[in-house]
This record gives structure tokens, sequence and C-alpha cells, in this order.
């Protein structure tokens, strides 16, 4: 029950913020995209979220390593 209503309140501000907005599209995304930043915004984007890729998967074995030398 309680999965129904959520999906319920789900779809509809689903449909609220699809209503609400304009046609007209994102003047800061537009400005961006024309003077070629929008590639510096998607770099920083992937290179933060390489960064913590790499970060949780280096926690991650040292974890590994810690577990098997605490069961030994």
């Amino acid at each position: 029950m309680k999965k129904t209503i959520l999906f319920l309140l789900l779809v509809i501000n689903g449909l609220m913020c699809s209503f609400a907005q304009t046609s007209t599209g994102v003047e800061m995304a537009t400005g961006l995209r024309s003077s070629g930043k929008i590639y510096v915004v998607v770099a920083v984007l992937v290179l933060l979220f390489v960064g913590m890729t790499v970060y949780l998967f280096t926690i991650d074995r040292k974890l590994s390593r810690l577990e098997k030398q605490q069961d030994q």
C-alpha cells in the first residue's frame, strides 16, 4: 500500500514538473554550448566521478585486506 501511494505521488510530482516547464530551453546551457565552456563542465564532472570511483575501489581493497588479516 505504501509503495502504491509513493508511486502515485512520484507520478503526480513528475506530471506537475513537466507542465510547469516552458519550452524555450535553458539559457545557461545554450550560452555554455555556444562559447564551448560546456566541455569544460563535462570534463570536470567526469574527472570528479572517476576520482570518486577510484577512491572507493581503493578503500574497498584496503578494507578487504584488513578483513582477511583479521580472520587469520
